[in-house]
């Protein structure tokens, strides 16, 4: 196979050039050379054809380096497998790269994201309508513009690469190398030891979460080139449902201190203005309006070869990663400083102060 990833050497980028060399494949990357300039240095990734310029048509060099690419390989008859995509964000920027791939691959593979569905009230699929924008040129990436974005970032490839699109709509990608550190928040706490704030809510047994190891995501990408499969994925896990208190205890069975979860109410929490997903990680409230959140239907990506691996193996890698990192985090580096998620150990500890206060029996 021959393909070529746009981007590379961010989070996922690294992941797909390793698997792509260990199953034998041609690489090319197109980045900028700012984010890890000098990763692919080395024996191993001495076959990799590295270009270097700009998604945006507008900046620097621009496309001109895949277009001298382009217009080799239409004069020698040669295509990619696949141009695989993960860097997209603005539709303006896939539709500039698309157009001029479109000619020289088979496979215009595109990772977008499940936030392109903004109503969680209903469990989605591939077939559940997207977000829209009002503006939908804008090239402000905020919260609310991120996932309709993405959407239409999608219907680009789709539009400039008709027959050839491929589209994953992952959701929290975690394991080695994530800088988001929001699964990391709980390996890393749980290894601490101790009393751990946890939310607790009123049905515990339907507060669902998903995510999808960064490895897993990889694999199933590649195998979709491989197998030459077409259409839209949602790609997220495990295979079935896992609640918020499984995947607390899954990842408190990988350490060897011990923990003491103290569940404590959502409700109590949102009134301490303890906040969700960011505060305590994955944690998303239950209410009508969330109804669906952590059940996306993924039965079509298991369908096409999506395996995920045990929850534990995931925990104890991303806590390896966290360790063996620390000297490249900055010296101030705090949970819940407001750049990071989670809350500090300082805050955790009073909230559990005032708990434990609010449910003391009288002397």
């Amino acid at each position: 196979m021959n393909i070529l990833i746009l981007g590379g050497t961010g989070f996922l980028g690294p992941h797909l050039v390793d698997q792509a060399l260990d199953r034998g494949w041609t690489i090319t990357t197109f980045n900028r050379g700012k984010t890890a300039p000098n990763l692919f240095a080395g024996d191993r990734y001495k076959g990799i054809v590295q270009l270097r310029g700009d998604r945006d048509p507008a900046k620097g060099e621009g496309l001109k380096s895949l277009e001298s690419l382009a217009s080799t390989m239409k004069a020698e008859g040669r295509r990619f497998d696949a141009v695989i995509d993960n860097s997209s964000y603005f539709p303006r920027i896939t539709t500039a790269s698309a157009e001029l791939l479109g000619p020289v691959t088979m496979m215009y593979q595109l990772v977008s994201t499940i936030s392109v569905w903004s109503d969680k009230s209903v469990a989605p699929d591939e077939s559940t309508p997207v977000s829209t924008i009002e503006d939908p040129a804008t090239e402000k990436l905020t919260g609310e513009t991120y996932g309709p974005l993405k959407a239409l970032c999608e219907k680009a490839a789709e539009r400039a690469c008709p027959g050839k699109a491929c589209v994953i709509r992952p959701g929290l990608i975690v394991g080695p190398g994530d800088d988001s550190l929001r699964f990391t928040y709980w390996p890393v706490r749980i290894a601490e030891g101790g009393a751990v704030l946890v939310p607790r809510a009123a049905k515990p047994q339907e507060q669902f979460v998903q995510f999808i190891d960064v490895r897993d995501l990889a694999a199933f990408m590649l195998k979709l080139v491989e197998d030459g499969h077409l259409g839209t994925y949602v790609a997220n896990g495990p295979q079935g449902t896992m609640t918020m208190e499984e995947m607390l205890h899954g990842i408190r069975a990988t350490v060897s201190v011990p923990v003491e979860f103290r569940w404590t109410d959502e409700e109590w929490l949102l009134g301490k203005e303890v906040t969700p997903w960011m505060g305590l990680p994955l944690w998303i409230p239950q209410a009508p309006g969330t109804a669906g959140a952590g059940r996306a239907n993924c039965a079509k990506a298991f369908a096409h070869g999506l395996r995920c691996r045990p929850l534990a193996e995931t925990a104890h890698d991303t806590l390896e990663d966290f360790r063996r990192t620390e000297a490249e985090r900055p010296k101030d580096f705090a949970w819940g400083s407001g750049r990071t998620p989670g809350i500090s150990r300082e805050r955790e500890q009073a909230i559990l102060a005032d708990w434990a206060a609010r449910h003391a029996k009288p002397a």
